[in-house]
């Protein structure tokens, strides 16, 4: 069991050099900027504006995840309560640890979701059943009174 919740998701400012000639960039390594090393980096572009992905959670990958261009609302719930996070800039991402539910929203013409990840991917990490999510995550919690 894993007893995360929505308080555990995280905005991460990242780092940014700016030049007035050559614009910004944004430098993240591994333990540095985001709270896990880095084994695989995927984005998410061509998304039709208004249209929603993820619906699901991680047994134990985490993720950092960035709007490197446009925007797009990422809503997690951790199925006690939800929270609602906005990302429209590159120059910081939401850290999502493991076991909490997500779905991204909203997503602007144009945009692009970058996501780093602590693990490489693999389908047996995947809760894609949100009652199956919710049943692991609070089992061991003992029934209020």
């Amino acid at each position: 069991m894993n007893n995360t919740t929505c308080e555990d998701c995280k905005l991460i400012d990242l780092t940014v050099i700016q030049t007035p000639r050559q614009g910004a960039i944004t430098p993240i390594y591994n333990s540095v900027h985001v709270p896990f090393d880095i084994k695989r980096v995927y984005y998410l572009y061509d998304v039709p504006a208004g249209s929603e992905r993820g619906g699901h959670a991680h047994k134990a990958l985490q993720q950092l995840i960035i709007a490197a261009s446009g925007s797009f609302d990422v809503v997690v719930d951790d199925g006690k309560s939800q929270r609602s996070f906005c990302l429209n800039r590159p120059s910081y991402g939401l850290y999502m640890p493991s076991m909490m539910w997500r779905e991204l929203k909203n997503f602007s013409g144009g945009g692009i979701c970058l996501v780093l990840a602590s693990l490489p991917y693999d389908e047996s990490d995947y809760y894609r059943e949100y009652e199956q999510f919710i049943k692991e995550k609070w089992r061991n919690e003992n029934p209020l009174p």
